[in-house]
């Protein structure tokens, strides 16, 4: 898939959270065809402390608006000098990049899509694009706190979504393998991203029972296609990949997990 380098407008800064905003991006003629999962590699201007581009994922496509939005959590001097765009500021933008989720052909399997913390951001983009090709995803979307669940309504979209926080003040309260979903459905697919411990955990409940999974790697991708080595992952009968150009999804099957 070809890549772009682009500045593109911003049209709209939101503030969902004290530690999030979502950020909503419009190039001066048409986005790229871009997959669920995909990532930008984002250029920050103005900050001095910052040398290299930042690694988000690809939130959602609003093909009408012909913006594409990126979820952004405020982790460091980068991520908090993006949260401060206004509209009309330009941001460098290196897309779409890496590999995505895979769609299955048969519509009539159950989907469920596992999102913790910002790990929910590919889930949004992924729900639309299953939705419209004939799926009825589920989600399951888990956080610490109701305050820490974003985006509900628009997951709420393109199919059922259940939630837990590990303080139970919105959803089942403890982590998204508690779930009773899990216990009272079958799904036939899995696709999950979130912190390490959690898509471990649910990768290790898909192998248990025999649910095809993929997961969307979080390690820290600092150029995006394959040079500088910061993003590798150790796979059975395939050695070291670069997670940007090999992933960021990959099928369990193909991962060293303990699981």
């Amino acid at each position: 898939m070809k890549k772009y380098i682009q500045d593109l407008s911003v049209t709209e800064n939101i503030r969902l959270h004290a530690n999030y905003v979502l950020l909503k991006l419009t190039p001066t003629g048409s986005l790229p065809e871009m997959c669920p999962g995909q990532f930008a590699e984002i250029r920050v201007d103005n900050s001095p402390a910052t040398f290299l581009r930042r690694p988000i994922s690809v939130n959602f496509i609003d093909k009408k608006q012909n913006e594409i939005w990126f979820l952004i959590q405020l982790v460091g001097e980068g991520t908090k000098h993006l949260a401060q765009a206004k509209k009309g500021d330009l941001i460098n933008v290196v897309y779409p990049l890496g590999k995505g989720f895979t769609i299955p052909e048969n519509t009539h399997l159950k989907t469920l899509l596992i999102g913790g913390g910002v790990g929910t951001a590919p889930m949004l983009y992924l729900g639309e694009r299953l939705k419209s090709r004939g799926f009825e995803p589920t989600f399951l979307l888990g956080a610490r706190s109701s305050k820490d669940l974003l985006q509900l309504e628009e997951f709420e979209k393109y199919g059922k979504v259940y939630t837990t926080t590990e303080d139970g003040s919105q959803g089942e309260k403890g982590y998204v393998t508690q779930h009773s979903i899990l216990q009272n459905e079958r799904f036939d697919m899995i696709y999950t991203c979130g912190p390490k411990p959690m898509m471990v955990s649910v990768a290790k409940f898909a192998k248990t029972n025999g649910i095809e999974c993929e997961v969307s790697l979080e390690n820290h991708m600092a150029c995006g296609v394959g040079a500088c080595l910061c993003c590798v992952e150790n796979l059975k009968d395939e050695g070291n990949v670069c997670v940007c150009k090999e992933g960021p999804v990959f099928n369990i099957k193909r991962l060293l997990w303990q699981i």
